[in-house]
């Protein structure tokens, strides 16, 4: 017998236009290599590889996350790092957070159940893997930055061919 093939998927809350579109553009302007291949987005699930065959079971398990999950806002202000943990500049979340994790741990269980790296922290990455002097500016940069939005669904991501794709949206009761 074959053994089943391997699939990377992620989940994430996609950032609506025009705030997607601003972080990437500054992710191409401070050189992240990632910036084209990576939506903008706040992870849910991080890159998770999982057996092909449980696709089916997982999009049934997101969705029905989603069907219980309600709407709610989402500000996003300033600029932060994990430095020296981790070489990484994101965009903070100053609202949302508690809808955030609350997300997180719904989408995290049943078939994704997994054990975590570090603890659960909503951010936008922006910068990633660059030299100090490019973090510095990215913070500098992106200081004063400010979005609000409503989040209402969440996006199911497979890494295809060097980039992550669209699988599908979940979008949120009553929405």
């Amino acid at each position: 017998m074959r053994p089943h093939e391997g699939t990377v998927l992620g989940v994430a809350i996609a950032l609506p236009e025009p705030y997607a579109g601003e972080l990437q553009a500054a992710r191409e302007r401070f050189g992240d290599p990632e910036a084209k291949t990576v939506p903008t987005h706040v992870t849910l699930l991080p890159p998770t590889t999982v057996d092909t065959v449980l696709v089916p079971e997982i999009r049934t398990h997101l969705a029905t996350v989603a069907a219980q999950a309600v709407p709610f806002r989402m500000r996003l202000r300033g600029a932060g790092t994990f430095r020296p943990v981790s070489p990484v500049v994101f965009v903070t979340v100053a609202e949302g957070i508690g809808g955030c994790e609350r997300l997180e741990r719904a989408v995290r269980s049943e078939v994704l159940a997994r054990p975590v790296e570090y603890p659960y922290h909503p951010h936008v990455t922006v910068a990633h893997d660059l030299p100090d002097e490019v973090l510095d500016r990215a913070i500098d940069d992106l200081t004063a930055y400010q979005a609000d939005f409503v989040v209402d669904s969440f996006v199911l991501f497979e890494h295809a061919d060097g980039r992550w794709e669209p699988d599908r949206t979940f979008g949120f009761a009553g929405t």
